[in-house]
C-alpha cells in the first residue's frame, strides 16, 4: 500500500477538493480520507486538551483496573527515581 499525503481544505459549504499526485498504477484505487483539524496547532504540536476534553478522552482512569501498580504516588515516585538514576549513555 502507498501512503500520499494530500493537504486541502473543507470549504464553508462542505466540499473537499483533492489533487491527487497519481499515474496510472495508482488509477482505480480504493482512497481513504480523513479529516483532521490542524488550524489550531501550533509549531506542530495540538493544543493542550481542556479538563472536559480530557476527561471524554479515555485516559482518566485507564489503568483503574491495573493490580500491578498499587498506590499510584508510590508507584510514580519509583518511576521518578528510576528515571534519575538510570545510567546515561552519552
Amino acid at each position: 500500500m502507498t501512503r500520499v499525503v494530500v493537504k486541502s481544505r473543507v470549504g464553508s459549504d462542505g466540499i473537499l477538493q483533492l489533487h491527487l499526485p497519481i499515474g496510472q498504477a495508482e488509477a482505480d484505487q480504493e482512497v481513504q480520507v480523513t479529516v483532521e483539524s490542524v488550524a489550531a496547532e501550533v509549531g506542530g504540536k495540538s493544543p493542550p486538551l481542556t479538563a472536559a476534553e480530557l476527561l471524554q478522552s479515555g485516559l482518566v482512569g485507564m489503568w483503574a483496573d491495573r493490580t500491578d501498580i498499587g498506590d499510584s504516588r508510590d508507584y510514580a515516585r519509583r518511576l521518578r527515581e528510576q528515571a534519575q538514576t538510570r545510567r546515561r549513555d552519552a
